[in-house]
């Protein structure tokens, strides 16, 4: 096993902390790899997390239709929560004010916090970015705020999270080309300020800065680059999982990961579907995030090894089968189809809660096959197996 003690290293800029004392606080061991793929251990205050892993969202200090003690239960060493939303209700300070994010939910275990930049780019119509940050009015009730770099870094540190994500500003690959490198650039930049914000704060947690620069390779490079320089504990691939396709997307993560640094954590934010998942681990990801498995839970989509299911579909109406026989979580070991196909019908709130329990359960048996396949040096063999299975259905 190779154990990186991972201090956040000070480059040409002077910044970054030579503060021995995060090694207790994070660090990164590989204990395989296979081809690109990694399997390990991200070890933090609150707890470990086995890589490659897979973040429930808990959006609003909540994993949607599921208690804390489910989702750990279901196998998730961590859970990310939202800057944006968190800020606008109940607000950062009242957070605080009763002791941090993980007493007021009710979730000991680490917590990465999103920055806010994604959100407040697609949920705020009304919204004027400069230098300072991004001006916007909230999505609730018109309300103006400003978020820049120093505000996020704030915000994150008073939720308490655990892993802070650097603030940085996304355009959709299908944006010019003008308009992207400028994004890239201005990311650079907020990056910059967010470490020295996350230093002069005294974060106890670890900060991640996020690679721009859309599908372009060169770009890519000049991003992670200076991200590298700045100095940060682990490194995101931002600006995918946008609408520009599976195909386009694995094309960028052929070269992406490779220009961060082999013994940091590497984090795909947003993704994804589970063949989006292991064709990401296959080029070198270690931490994923989606909505999808409890959005799709609460409208009646489940995830099974033999693709994804719609059981509000009548045939599931007296099928006395699990949602899938070859999954291992409570609901598949208690619940039929058809009693499924009843709640969700019925638009019962037990369905939603069962269902999102399924699929975050699934999700979570998908990170472990992908941990013992690396670990035994089968993944080739394992991910086509998966995807002939997966996409090809009962």
């Amino acid at each position: 096993m190779r154990t990186f003690r991972c201090i956040t290293h000070q480059g040409d800029s002077g910044l970054g902390r030579k503060d021995e004392s995060l090694a207790e606080r994070f660090s990164f061991s590989i204990r395989a790899t296979d081809g690109a793929a990694r399997t390990g251990t991200i070890a933090m205050r609150r707890g470990e997390i086995r890589t490659p892993a897979f973040m429930p969202v808990g959006t609003a200090a909540t994993v949607k239709a599921m208690k804390p003690a489910d989702v750990r239960a279901a196998g998730a060493d961590i859970i990310l929560g939202n800057t944006y939303h968190l800020m606008l209700r109940p607000g950062a300070e009242r957070v605080a004010k009763l002791g941090g994010l993980h007493r007021f939910m009710g979730w000991d275990r680490p917590i990465l916090t999103d920055s806010g930049g994604y959100q407040v780019m697609s949920l705020s119509e009304l919204t004027k970015v400069s230098e300072e940050g991004v001006a916007f009015a909230s999505h609730l009730d018109g309300s103006r705020y400003m978020l820049s770099p120093e505000r996020s870094m704030e915000i994150q540190t008073l939720l308490g999270s655990d892993i802070v994500m650097a603030f940085d500003q996304l355009v959709k690959t299908t944006d010019t080309a003008d308009a992207q490198q400028a994004a890239m650039e201005r990311s650079t930049r907020w990056a910059r300020r967010s470490r020295v914000a996350f230093d002069a704060l005294g974060n106890e947690g670890a900060l991640f800065g996020i690679q721009q620069g859309g599908l372009d390779e060169g770009w890519r490079r000049a991003s992670a680059d200076a991200l590298i320089d700045i100095g940060f504990d682990g490194y995101a691939v931002g600006g995918l999982a946008v609408g520009e396709g599976q195909e386009a997307m694995f094309g960028c993560l052929d070269f992406a990961p490779g220009q961060l640094p082999a013994d940091r954590p590497r984090y795909l934010m947003g993704v994804g579907k589970p063949d989006d998942i292991v064709g990401a681990v296959e080029r070198g990801i270690d931490m994923f995030d989606c909505v999808l498995p409890t959005r799709s839970g609460r409208t009646g989509q489940a995830f099974t090894w033999s693709g994804p299911i719609n059981i509000r579909n009548a045939k599931f109406a007296e099928d006395a089968a699990p949602i899938d026989a070859d999954c291992a979580c409570p609901v598949c070991a208690t619940w039929s189809r058809a009693y499924l196909h009843h709640l969700v019908r019925s638009g019962e709130i037990l369905g939603a809660m069962l269902m999102t329990e399924h699929n975050i359960s699934f999700y979570q048996q998908l990170m472990a096959g992908l941990r013992d396949a690396i670990a035994e040096s089968r993944l080739t063999a394992w991910a086509d197996q998966f995807r002939a299975r997966y996409r090809g259905g009962r």
